[in-house]
């Protein structure tokens, strides 16, 4: 799980393998594979590195199948 913060400052905890896609608009909207949508005050870059290091801790290098 990695850590994002939502617009009312409150931490909050997602799956990053969920992720279907992600939106500046001018806030970062995350869609997930369920169709679910959360807004949140990270930017882009930022939980793309931590999505990096969290696959890295987990030892998942490549796509998966």
């Amino acid at each position: 799980m990695i850590s994002v913060t939502r617009l009312d400052g409150k931490r909050y905890w997602i799956n990053p393998h969920m992720i279907e896609s992600m939106e500046k608009t001018p806030d970062l909207t995350i869609t997930f594979l369920s169709g679910k949508k959360v807004v949140v005050k990270d930017e882009p870059e930022e939980l793309i590195e931590r999505i990096v290091s969290y696959r890295r801790r987990l030892e998942i290098t490549k796509q998966e199948l």
